[in-house]
């Protein structure tokens, strides 16, 4: 079975870090994106991944060929005018096989198991499988309609008035089935794909109840790397054996002032903390030097002179 993830996304929620830095190599934890799902798709057996790029294409190409990522063959498909969601896939068709794949979006942390999901696709016997979370934040994130253990709607725009506290986490298992209903174009997979699925035999759901967090907004990516539960650097140990990487908090390629305070926060590779500084539940990406007395919390500090104040420090 292959894989195919969407790392072709021009970040704008994320924005002005994504001017600089491509999504999928926004660092959480000092630990690029989409490095998390590939040490979770090779755990499970997947050998061969297929990744669309475009924004920062040359960078993404760059930064995966010199990882350490023995025994995963990957391929890169690179859209010189965007596709979306639906087109991006729809051009790897043939690349993708008769079989079976997994779809795994760019901008997600979790700790899913594919192999269970894989197997519940394959017992569930339908073209298409997605995994589902529940979170009090549906409403506002997007809700999946779902009824007798099948998707039927995404935030009601099929009118079934289905409401659920389940949301997309940006992974699939689907079937070849799924490119009768897309085109090589601009489009969205809900709109083309899974609305062809829905319509034609029905998506089953796998609800997973792991870690999940979504990074393509900059309180969301903010909230991931403060990994107040601890659930992303519980991946160190396995993470570390496997590619040599893993989750911390301050990188060891990081200078530090002995008498700089800093709590709660994540400092990059490259990093500078002159003397008599205060850093609070704050990222530091890498490369980033902060001048000697300086203090800085509840925000987001890429090396480009960018600051971002996420959230005041009284409603943490």
């Amino acid at each position: 079975m292959k894989a195919f993830i969407l790392a072709a996304g021009l970040g704008t929620r994320l924005r002005p870090l994504t001017d600089h830095i491509p999504k999928p190599l926004i660092p959480v934890l000092n630990v690029p994106a989409l490095f998390y799902t590939f040490f979770l798709l090779r755990q499970a057996g997947i050998r061969e991944i297929i990744c669309n790029i475009h924004h920062h294409a040359a960078l993404v190409r760059n930064v995966i060929e010199s990882g350490n990522f023995s025994g995963l063959k990957i391929t890169f498909s690179e859209e010189p005018i965007i596709l979306g969601t639906g087109g991006g896939l729809k051009k790897c068709e043939k690349l993708l096989g008769d079989d079976d794949f997994i779809l795994v979006n760019s901008d997600i942390i979790t700790d899913i198991d594919f192999t269970a999901l894989v197997r519940h696709h394959r017992d569930a016997g339908r073209s298409g499988t997605l995994a589902l979370y529940e979170t009090v934040e549906a409403e506002s994130i997007g809700y999946v309609g779902v009824e007798a253990g099948l998707v039927k709607d995404f935030r009601n725009r099929r009118n079934t008035g289905l409401v659920s506290s389940l949301i997309y986490t940006g992974i699939s298992v689907l079937t070849p089935e799924i490119f009768r209903y897309m085109k090589e174009e601009y489009s969205s997979i809900v709109d083309t794909g899974f609305t062809g699925l829905i319509d034609n035999g029905g998506i089953s759901f796998y609800q997973h109840r792991g870690l999940w967090k979504d990074i393509g907004t900059m309180q969301s990516y903010w909230k991931a790397n403060l990994d107040t539960t601890g659930a992303i650097r519980n991946l160190a140990e396995p993470m570390k054996l496997a590619t040599g990487l893993y989750p911390h908090a301050v990188s060891p390629e990081a200078f530090v002032s002995p008498d700089a305070l800093v709590f709660g926060s994540v400092i990059g590779r490259g990093c500078r903390i002159g003397a008599e500084c205060t850093i609070r539940n704050s990222v530091l990406l890498p490369g980033v030097e902060v001048k000697p007395g300086s203090t800085i919390i509840n925000s987001i500090v890429a090396p480009h002179s960018t600051t971002v104040m996420v959230q005041k420090e009284d409603t943490l």
